[in-house]
């Protein structure tokens, strides 16, 4: 987990626990006390006011019955779960496959009103092919051990990236010139997908852009992340998808967008170096 990512999840959890442990206040306890009600030691009590130990759900229900607040469990429980689900492994996500974790992702996608989409490993998942999408899909199932559902996930991948012709949505879309070049499939699924990119920049809600290896960089390659308007970002490591909500670790992110636009190429130039690159694979 990067260190901004990192700070996001305990920016969250310590904001639970200064509700705690303001609700403990208001309700007249002492840590002690409020163990003694709850049926733990006081330390867990500490630990649990100075994010150092995340809540469980019965710890939740117990703390608000022990400060006579039963009307904010549910709050409190969705809070929990909030902070818990911005750090979310690849194995959990996927435990049974793919395709759920990409229809999972539907609403979000249709809420959205601007896209702005960095990758630095891979072809944007909005602009996949299913050939490129499952080859890639089936790939991640196998460094994962996870049930492979490359087809399946493919499939669904393609029909959540509908937002792409449809609806009112922009899309700014980022992605470094080697990115062009891996073989993550076969030299004709390759061929086909790049020609998909070339049809793609005509879309009149695409910006697709094109970062040239022989740029002089402002900023260093960096993890593959979508910005969803102004509300998530979502970094993608290889280990975990990472939810951040937090405004300050946002504006970092657009920040580093901004920053990677000013180097990317655009319309002619960066054809020519998707033309550049399908013409290795022919």
């Amino acid at each position: 987990m990067s260190a901004s990512s990192s700070s996001a999840v305990q920016e969250a959890r310590r904001a639970l626990a200064v509700r705690l442990r303001e609700m403990r206040r208001a309700s007249g306890l002492t840590t002690s006390e409020l163990a003694a009600r709850c049926g733990w030691h006081k330390s867990k009590t500490s630990r649990l006011e100075n994010a150092r130990t995340p809540p469980s759900d019965s710890d939740i229900r117990a703390w608000c019955a022990a400060c006579g607040a039963l009307d904010q469990v549910e709050d409190l429980l969705a809070a929990a779960r909030t902070a818990e689900s911005m750090y979310a492994e690849w194995r959990r996500l996927h435990r049974s496959g793919i395709r759920h974790h990409q229809e999972a992702a539907v609403p979000l996608y249709e809420r959205t009103r601007l896209f702005r989409v960095y990758c630095s490993n891979v072809i944007p998942g909005l602009l996949q092919t299913h050939a490129y999408a499952a080859a890639l899909l089936s790939a991640i199932n196998r460094f994962q051990g996870t049930p492979d559902d490359g087809c399946e996930a493919a499939d669904a991948r393609l029909s959540r990236s509908h937002v792409i012709r449809e609806g009112r949505h922009r899309f700014l879309l980022l992605v470094e010139e080697a990115v062009l070049r891996y073989r993550l499939t076969g030299p004709g699924p390759m061929t086909a997908q790049l020609d998909f990119l070339l049809e793609a920049m005509a879309f009149p809600a695409v910006s697709l852009g094109v970062i040239p290896v022989s740029t002089q960089r402002s900023m260093w390659p960096l993890e593959t992340f979508m910005v969803f308007d102004e509300e998530r970002v979502q970094v993608e490591t290889l280990s975990a998808e990472i939810n951040i909500t937090a405004p300050g670790e946002i504006s970092v992110y657009l920040r580093a967008f901004d920053q990677l636009q000013q180097m990317a190429v655009y319309g002619d130039a960066a054809r020519r170096l998707v033309l550049g690159a399908r013409a290795t694979f022919e």
